[in-house]
């Protein structure tokens, strides 16, 4: 053996010594990779063609396998690693030669590409990446961070540290917005150091601070990182599992764990909230105790304040807490005791399918032995006593056709059991409350009639549903009731609104927030998947950029503005009207409202167009399709170029033979952790789309291949993979914020800095070890 090592083991030696060359030469990433595989091929095939590399294989053939093998061991559980006394033989890396591995590494390449780049299942997740990187790239250009750098500032300022607690602020709420990592840190490197400089805060803490907070968007959903793990996670899990079940004697999965073994992007964004939140707070709750420590080193700052008319404590508890309190924990009482709540009395032509059992019970002994461990004796007993149930019922009872009477008794009992306040009603009554409270606060001492007045209109919304409309109420006659109410609402919240704008605060969050609400809360509702909310993101971030653009040349955003209500309008009439018109018998109301609701469409998309032209006419539009198209491709490029250094490990057995070293240990946990302790090592000197794709395939099918929840494992990968951007040498955040600090602040400035919060990132990730309901708790809470 060439140096007393395995001849797979110099291979994986080859190939990780061809990455970081490649990745430090300064060539582009996305090619150095592809490189880095083609030329350690060629080195591994050249020294095993002279000999040079034998691999130490367990000889099958001997007395010593074959006791083991008649004990009951598996033969995939024998390795050199778990049983180093068996005997062994020497053999080539590539068995067959070099000219057949590479045969089989170019055929399998071009599926891999087709499958996982071009026309394979997860191509369309995969292009939430585009959209993403463009509502990102977009929401930078339109310069909302020197906006929300500036209002923070005037908020938290006046705090110990309140500058660093800002910046936090600010990343989360960027995170959650843009969610590209080189774009936040350098516009609040830009921006926001030379003032936390000026104001004599320490630079260590400065530029730590920024480079932290910058870094949130890998894992704060909308999140590029969880939308490629995702994508990764829901393969590897699916198999990992298949196979877990196929060694346990079952026959699938579904059968082994009495669920499907599936894991979502939608779901992975639900479980990265919390973690995401406590990330954001333990970067605030450092930069405030530092403060409170080393006062000299970050002082509170005056900054001016955010609204033009002085408020009272009094004034901001009733009308920034009470109030909205008050109208959203009514809103959650009245839902409790149905007065509030759904009016759908659409009913099924046909009847509920029967219940199956809990677990299927009709498996084989070693199927049924495997369960009991994994659900335990008594969930196995409660599935038999359920199977018995059934079968003594005459097995489960399949779905039918109901007969006149029974759907006529189906839709009385609806009518009877829906609440007297639609779910619907009650959201806009919540909302435009809202609106109604807060301009209030702003702006206390001004005229309250036109508030009053919408209040009125609020109250007569919720008497007319409760009095003059009934579940069977056509919607064109809801809408008629509803329609003067309403208007009387808009007139107060359009002063509001008025209001609202004079306060930077709300000026500068609420058109932002409106689009992260849009675009998360579909996603963590369930009510679309990512691809589609990112496109929806996109497109309002292009439009929201184009009404700053408007405002700063002075002219008018009314064509926006009405392009997004024509937005609102479109789904409040599908949601409200029935818009099929291809049935044989198409009521009147529902051509008007489907020609409403396309109309509306229409001049929505004009609005988008409009946008888009605006941005073109200004010089921007095109630096950000650039911009895009240069980070999607990298993206892509990189996952191309992973799949061939990947097939170069797994030709010479380097995968298996990883693999085999963590099957080795009983204990998951361990497992797990050693997984975790590399990829923080490999972040120091890797990026995380190089992790993702190399190192993840190789390691995958034994992390996801247990007992974890794979939700939790995912975003414990995520969050150890955001903490390579921060770890020095090579942490990219670092040479972001590098390039755009002033002169006075060293790389040792930045390096010490950052280490509190790598600190921080590991306390994290031990927070989320020891109690992970942390991350499984949302998706829990929300049905998917």
């Amino acid at each position: 053996m060439l140096f007393g090592l395995d001849g797979v083991e110099i291979g994986l030696i080859i190939v990780f010594l061809c990455l970081f060359g490649g990745i430090l030469s300064g060539f582009p990433v996305a090619f150095a990779i592809g490189g880095a595989g083609v030329i350690s091929f060629g080195i591994i095939a050249a020294l095993d063609s002279a000999g040079l590399l034998i691999h130490q294989a367990i000889d099958t053939s001997s007395q010593a396998y074959r006791d083991i093998v008649n004990s009951g061991v598996k033969p995939d559980v024998i390795s050199v690693f778990r049983y180093p006394e068996l005997p062994r033989i020497g053999e080539p890396v590539f068995p067959q030669g070099w000219e057949v591995a590479m045969d089989r590494n170019v055929s399998f390449i071009v599926n891999r590409i087709n499958e996982r780049v071009l026309a394979g299942a997860s191509i369309e997740t995969l292009l939430a990446v585009l959209m993403f990187v463009l509502m990102g790239i977009t929401l930078e250009r339109s310069k909302i961070a020197n906006d929300l750098l500036t209002t923070m500032a005037r908020v938290f300022g006046p705090l110990p540290g309140g500058l660093a607690v800002s910046i936090v602020v600010v990343g989360a709420f960027l995170a959650a917005s843009t969610g590209i990592v080189g774009a936040t840190v350098v516009t609040m490197g830009l921006l926001a150091l030379p003032t936390m400089l000026r104001n004599n805060y320490s630079p260590e803490l400065a530029t730590g601070v920024i480079a932290a907070s910058g870094t949130l968007g890998q894992i704060i959903p909308p999140s590029i990182v969880i939308v490629l793990l995702g994508t990764l996670a829901g393969d590897l899990y699916s198999t990992a599992q298949e196979n877990r079940a196929q060694e346990a004697g079952c026959s699938d999965a579904l059968t082994y764990l009495g669920e499907p073994a599936v894991v979502s992007v939608g779901t992975l964004f639900q479980a990265a909230l919390l973690p995401g939140i406590m990330l954001a707070l333990l970067y605030a709750l450092y930069a405030f105790g530092y403060a409170l420590l080393n006062p000299e080193k970050a002082p509170a700052v005056q900054m001016g304040a955010a609204n033009e008319e002085p408020i009272t404590r009094g004034e901001s508890l009733t009308w920034f807490l009470g109030v909205p309190a008050a109208l959203i924990v009514g809103t959650v009482l009245l839902s409790s005791v149905n007065l509030v709540g759904s009016q759908n009395i659409t009913v099924s032509a046909f009847s509920d399918a029967g219940q199956t059992a809990s677990l299927r019970t009709n498996v084989g002994p070693d199927c049924q032995a495997a369960m009991i461990d994994l659900h335990g004796q008594s969930a196995w007993d409660a599935a038999v006593a359920e199977q018995a149930e059934i079968d003594a019922a005459g097995g489960v009872e399949e779905a039918h056709k109901l007969s006149e009477e029974e759907l006529a008794t189906a839709l009385a009992q609806k009518i009877d059991n829906a609440a007297p306040i639609g779910t619907g009603i009650a959201t806009i009554i919540v909302l435009l409350g809202l609106t109604l409270a807060v301009g209030r606060g702003v702006a206390p001492s001004r005229d309250a009639k036109p508030l009053i007045l919408g209040a009125i209109g609020l109250l007569l919304l919720a008497l007319v549903d409760v009095l003059a409309i009934a579940p069977t109420t056509s919607a064109s006659a809801t809408v008629a009731w509803m329609l003067l109410p309403t208007l009387l609402a808009l007139y107060g919240c359009k002063e509001a609104a008025a209001r609202c704008a004079r306060n930077d605060l709300i000026r500068v969050v609420f058109p932002p927030l409106v689009l992260i609400v849009a675009v998360l809360g579909s996603i963590l509702g369930g009510i679309t998947n990512p691809t589609p909310a990112a496109a929806l993101g996109a497109g309002g971030a292009i439009m929201l950029a184009a009404y700053r653009r408007l405002k700063d040349e002075g002219q008018s955003g009314s064509i926006i503005i009405w392009a997004t209500f024509a937005v609102i309008l479109a789904i409040l009439t599908g949601v409200n009207f029935d818009l099929r018109i291809n049935q044989d018998v198409v009521p009147a109301e529902s051509y008007a409202a489907f020609f409403f609701a396309y109309g509306c469409y229409l001049f929505a998309l004009f609005g988008l167009l409009y946008g888009i032209w605006v941005l073109l006419r200004g010089g921007v539009m095109t630096p950000i399709v650039r911009e895009t198209a240069k980070v999607t491709s990298m993206v892509f490029t990189i996952l191309i170029g992973s799949q061939l250094l990947n097939l170069v490990v797994i030709s010479f057995g380097g995968e298996h033979y990883i693999q085999q070293f963590l099957k080795s240990f009983d204990n998951e946990l361990t497992v797990f952790l050693i997984v975790m302790i590399v990829l923080f090592i490999l972040g120091f000197v890797l990026d995380f789309l190089e992790i993702i794709y190399i190192v993840i395939p190789i390691v995958g099918p034994v992390i996801y291949g247990g007992s974890f929840d794979p939700k939790w494992v995912t975003i414990m990968v995520a969050v150890n993979l955001q903490t390579s951007f921060l770890t020095p040498p090579f942490g990219f955040a670092l040479f972001y914020l590098r390039g755009v600090a002033p002169r006075e602040v060293t790389t040792g400035h930045i390096y010490r800095g950052v280490l509190p919060f790598v600190l921080i990132q590991v306390l994290g990730l031990a927070i989320l070890w020891f109690f992970p309901a942390i991350v499984t708790i949302v998706p829990a809470l929300i049905p998917n």
